[in-house]
């Protein structure tokens, strides 16, 4: 089974990808079938363990100054670039496209379901950890430990959330499928702190996707998607 898995370039990645798609198709059916009320219910669920996920990770920060001075220039980076609207404008675009064609799935919280669904399967250290594993030339055992996992989660989450969840997917292709194909040459620099910064900065994301799926208070959590690039940098040279 690991000789032909070992054959598709970054295939612990490709795996979970197809899991989270397979997942979302399946959420997306039952969604159709479920009432109102229990959506409901099930989309305040998702926002509070969005939340308490969030926190679990922001507290594996070892260097808070690293964490805010990252959250601090990236959001003000993704502000300046406009990141969020570009994201609203191009997927609300695609939802239409959709619609033309005879799909409903849209529902109202694609961005969140794909935000939500992209940090919640990207930022942990799992991915990270898996992700260099299998580039290291083992078998992909913790990608495809995650991928099981996805798969049950994504379907949880496209059943409230909607087609989104099926489009992070893709960022998790190119996320984890770029760490793995440059884990040759990033291995030496990856330490366990430097997950811990990355897995922090991800869970104050979390935090505000949280707080806007339970209407508490709106933040534009795309804009601060280059902090995770920027805690990278600062890790490395700070």
């Amino acid at each position: 089974m690991f000789d032909f898995i070992s054959a598709i370039p970054a295939a612990g990645s490709v795996i979970n990808a197809l899991a989270i798609i397979a997942g979302s198709l399946i959420g997306l059916i039952i969604k159709k079938r479920l009432p109102e009320r229990i959506t409901m219910v099930a989309f305040q669920v998702i926002g509070l363990s969005v939340l308490t996920l969030g926190i679990q990770m922001t507290l594996q920060s070892k260097n808070v100054l690293i964490m805010i001075l990252s959250l601090l220039l990236g959001a003000i980076l993704g502000e300046a670039l406009e990141l969020e609207d570009r994201l609203q404008n191009g997927l609300k675009g695609l939802r239409t496209r959709m619609i033309e064609r005879g799909w409903q799935f849209g529902g109202d919280h694609l961005v969140e379901g794909f935000l939500t669904a992209f940090l919640l399967f990207c930022m942990g250290s799992m991915a990270i950890l898996g992700a260099f594993e299998e580039g290291v030339g083992k078998p992909p055992n913790l990608l495809l430990v995650k991928s099981m996992m996805d798969l049950v989660s994504s379907i949880a989450l496209a059943s409230t959330l909607g087609i989104g969840v099926l489009f992070s997917a893709i960022p998790l292709l190119l996320y984890q499928g770029g760490l793995t194909l440059g884990a040759f040459y990033l291995n030496s620099f990856i330490s366990n702190a430097l997950i811990d910064e990355i897995t922090a900065v991800g869970g104050v994301l979390l935090l505000g996707l949280g707080f806007s799926l339970l209407h508490l208070k709106h933040f534009k959590v795309f804009n601060m998607i280059p902090s995770l690039l920027l805690v990278v940098i600062f890790s490395l040279f700070l």
